[in-house]
């Protein structure tokens, strides 16, 4: 069969994004499909794919899975990219999609710019000692939708994203689902760059958007950064972090009303026989 899609990306992330709120796609094997239809140079190629299905009350369910066919919860940059194209195809401004990590909402623009309600961070710890290879190395943890691993450096642009981010993401501290790792140099009093090593795709990517929070969050925690807070992705686009906080001194409540704000574009409409 022939399905239609939307390329889409968001400071470098990129999505098909397939709409099944007609139920036309409903007995094609997603993991496997998605799996093939992601992979680079051989078909359309992509971070992962955007399912969107049949909602009620809320305007629909965003579905996400990673390139190597997984499912998981939430994608920042992909619900983004899901209310843009909802936006497009409707011209509603605002709207509240389901994920599995929660209903969320989030409004869009004619410049392509999506500001999207993110679930409230959970299992915050900071500045664990783990041990990689011979030496411990301090990491902070935190949900924002998805697991994340934050290490902070001085030296982001030499770092072994890849070699450090693979042991990270499968050490037995975050077993057995795994976590994603960021890594974070504060450049500003708002101002972070980061990079990112993503569960599911196995490698970096250009950008992250629960990783952007995820750096925000814990960057303003240990007092290095206030809200909003800027992340230069490694793609060269921004992500603004919104979020407030309190002077609690448990992190779990610390933080709050956060939302991950940030230019969307549609690449291009195609058809792919499966």
């Amino acid at each position: 069969m022939k399905i239609e899609f939307y390329k889409a990306e968001s400071s470098g992330n990129d999505f098909i994004i397939l709409d099944n709120t007609s139920g036309t796609y409903s007995r094609i094997n997603f993991s496997k499909i998605f799996r093939e239809i992601c992979e680079r140079k051989r078909a359309v190629g992509a971070d992962g794919v955007l399912l969107l299905e049949k909602d009620s009350p809320a305007d629909f369910i965003m579905r996400i899975f990673n390139s190597d066919g997984g499912e998981v919860e939430m994608c920042g940059n992909g619900a983004r990219c899901c209310a843009y194209y909802h936006f497009i195809k409707t011209g509603s401004r605002k709207m509240r999609f389901t994920t599995k990590a929660g209903i969320m909402e989030a409004s869009a623009s004619k410049s392509g710019m999506v500001k999207l309600g993110m679930p409230p961070p959970s299992g915050t710890s900071l500045d664990m000692l783990l041990k990689i290879g011979t030496d411990p190395i301090s990491v902070s943890y935190i949900n924002t939708g998805v697991p994340h691993a934050v290490i902070e450096t001085d030296r982001i642009g030499s770092l072994d994203v890849e070699g450090i981010g693979r042991t990270l993401r499968h050490h037995r501290e975050f077993a057995p689902e795994g976590t994603n790792v960021d890594f974070a140099e504060v450049t500003g009093p708002s101002e972070v760059k980061m990079r990112t090593y993503e569960r599911g795709v196995e490698g970096e990517t250009l950008a992250c958007g629960t990783g952007a929070v995820a750096c925000a969050v814990i960057t303003a925690l240990k007092g290095k950064t206030s809200p909003p807070v800027n992340i230069k992705t490694r793609g060269g686009e921004i992500l603004k972090v919104h979020f407030k906080m309190t002077d609690s001194e448990d992190l779990l409540s610390r933080v709050y009303d956060v939302k991950l704000e940030g230019r969307v574009r549609v690449v291009f409409k195609g058809e792919m026989e499966i």
